[in-house]
């Protein structure tokens, strides 16, 4: 029998790639709010026995998990057999330490919500620091989806002469496993009482005659790779390629970084976002499988 697949909140590209390659039935579902705000949801599709799955990148995940938690609780109540979790971006995994006292552990506190409610949960490439691993946190079975494969298969056939550049040394883990035999570094970041970054650069060489290709896993407040780019600018690089799994962009980043003089800036659509090229779905599709 056929898989289910529901998109939620909405539709996305990456949702209806993966349901064209599993040939999975479309989940379908009625969500609109009640007067007062809360949420009236109804599932339309028969999921007695079925294998279901539900593609919800939780980027900006706070106005409509509480609608994620209904969904996949109404879904076992109609006797679905396994419910599965596709969040191409795992949110809440920034908040991995309690650094004074009080502080809430909300990476802690939201693998156990989301392991209450599903079976099992597969991811891309989630910003894992102190946390050496998914099982630490989460109860259910984990999937963890590399995108390093398609990035780099991008970079070989859309860039000329690349030199890999990882803008800190979290950023180190990513940019190894896409470099392969390219030439790579990775720069040294502080920030300081203030919260203000320094980047140091290590010293290299024939750097000049490469096109630099910023690697990292999430752009926020872009602010790191920025200054990355800018410095590189005084060291005579050339104008420089930014590739990132999630597209985060908060405020106005994303234009600042175009005003910055990239040559491109290419990202996966593991959260949709106009600069998405790299399509994750075969490789999710290809981990389901397994």
């Amino acid at each position: 029998m056929r898989p289910i697949l529901f998109e939620f909140p909405k539709r996305s590209s990456l949702g209806q790639h993966i349901k064209e390659r599993l040939k999975a039935e479309e989940g379908c579902f009625t969500l609109r709010p009640f007067p007062d705000g809360e949420s009236y949801l109804r599932i339309e599709s028969n999921a007695k026995g079925r294998d279901v799955l539900i593609n919800a990148t939780l980027f900006r995940p706070n106005g409509w998990v509480l609608d994620l938690i209904f969904l996949a609780d109404t879904l076992r109540s109609l006797g679905a057999k396994h419910i599965k979790l596709i969040a191409p971006y795992l949110a809440y995994m920034r908040q991995d330490k309690v650094f004074q006292k009080g502080e809430a552990l909300t990476s802690k506190i939201f693998a156990q919500l989301l392991s209450n409610h599903f079976d099992s949960l597969l991811t891309v490439d989630p910003h894992l620091h102190r946390t050496e691993s998914l099982s630490e946190i989460y109860k259910i079975p984990t999937t963890v989806v590399q995108a390093a494969p398609l990035i780099s298969a991008w970079i070989h056939a859309n860039v000329k002469d690349p030199i890999l550049i990882g803008p800190d040394e979290e950023s180190r883990q990513w940019v190894q496993g896409i470099a392969g035999e390219l030439p790579l570094l990775v720069l040294k970041k502080e920030r300081n009482s203030k919260g203000h970054v320094n980047i140091t650069w290590p010293t290299f060489k024939d750097g000049n005659e490469k096109t630099p290709v910023f690697v990292d896993d999430i752009i926020s407040s872009g602010e790191t790779m920025l200054q990355a780019i800018n410095q590189g600018k005084t060291l005579g690089l050339n104008k420089p390629v930014c590739v990132v799994i999630h597209p985060i962009f908060a405020g106005d980043s994303y234009e600042k970084l175009q005003q910055a003089g990239v040559l491109k800036i290419v990202s996966c659509n593991s959260i949709p976002h106009p600069s998405n090229v790299i399509d994750l779905a075969p490789l999710i599709v290809q981990s389901l499988g397994s």
